[in-house]
């Protein structure tokens, strides 16, 4: 059949154009297990649909991870949304998700080229936990029971966690709470340790801690709303996603899996049954059915 005239003039343009490279992706994490899971989780999803990845994982802090970032080292990473505003942008963290979210996303955009895409449903916030037995005991559901109490017990909690705003300082101001002791330990498993062995009453921790629901802790509610909501989302460069838009599907897809619940559990796989956070993303996304 011939073709029309038209046809036959372009035809020589849809042969010789070439066909669109495949994205190539450098992916960044912090330095804590569950980023390097959910940097394996983008990763692998990302392969999936016929992207090259590099990996970059194990960077460090929030700094550094922003840092490469903007020096165009990295491609993305996860962050957390009350992370970005106060640590980077350095607003106050105050609002619901939704606001915070729609805070870090006009403020990144706006400073760095910068997008927050793939919202998850995991909230990595701080927590104050406590054991079941000490719960009942002292009828302890929030913060503000805690600090009826909290001139008698010992609180474990992290280096920082005496002078940042969100710590000790937050919990004066907003709960007027005062702990008869403070014990510090650089690792988060020393923490549990201790409130495990009867050392601390009560430990700071974070919501996806594998330990809470393994050990069976009771979270007090943050009934004053002192922690903003640390929401799991991946930062992009915009150059990036503007190349390569049809990456954002993959991490949309991932972050519509994740709750606390299944991250508590991931990383359990890795720090207490001592999978590879390469072996454990691969099983979740093949069982998801992503890959």
């Amino acid at each position: 059949m011939a073709l029309p005239r038209r046809a036959l003039l372009a035809l020589p343009w849809l042969l010789s154009a070439p066909a669109r490279a495949a994205p190539r992706l450098r992916i960044g994490s912090k330095n804590f297990t569950e980023q390097l899971v959910v940097g394996e989780l983008y990763a692998q999803s990302l392969e999936a649909m016929g992207a090259t990845v590099e990996r970059r994982l194990n960077l460090g802090g929030t700094a550094i991870a922003q840092q490469a970032l903007t020096s165009d080292e990295i491609d993305l990473y996860p962050e957390y949304t009350g992370t970005g505003l106060g640590v980077v942008l350095k607003e106050p963290p105050e609002g619901d998700a939704a606001t915070i979210l729609a805070k870090v996303r006009a403020g990144y955009a706006e400073r760095f080229d910068l997008r927050w895409v793939a919202p998850s449903g995991i909230d990595n916030g701080n927590a104050l936990l406590v054991t079941p037995a000490m719960a009942r005991r002292l009828n302890l559901a929030t913060l503000s029971d805690l600090a009826r109490e909290a001139p008698k017990l010992t609180l474990a909690a992290g280096n920082e966690f005496a002078d940042r705003a969100d710590g000790l300082p937050g919990l004066r101001r907003v709960y007027g709470m005062e702990f008869r002791r403070l014990r510090q330990f650089a690792s988060l498993g020393l923490r549990y340790a201790a409130l495990a062995h009867g050392q601390a009453d009560v430990v700071n921790a974070y919501a996806t801690d594998w330990q809470i629901a393994v050990g069976g802790y009771v979270t007090l509610r943050d009934d004053r709303a002192l922690w903003p909501p640390y929401q799991l989302c991946a930062v992009v460069r915009g150059a990036a996603l503007r190349a390569a838009p049809e990456i954002e599907a993959p991490l949309a897809a991932v972050g519509q899996k994740l709750d606390n619940a299944t991250m508590q559990r991931l990383n359990r796989e890795v720090d207490q049954d001592g999978d590879e956070p390469r072996e454990v993303a691969s099983r979740f996304l093949h069982a998801q059915g992503l890959v």
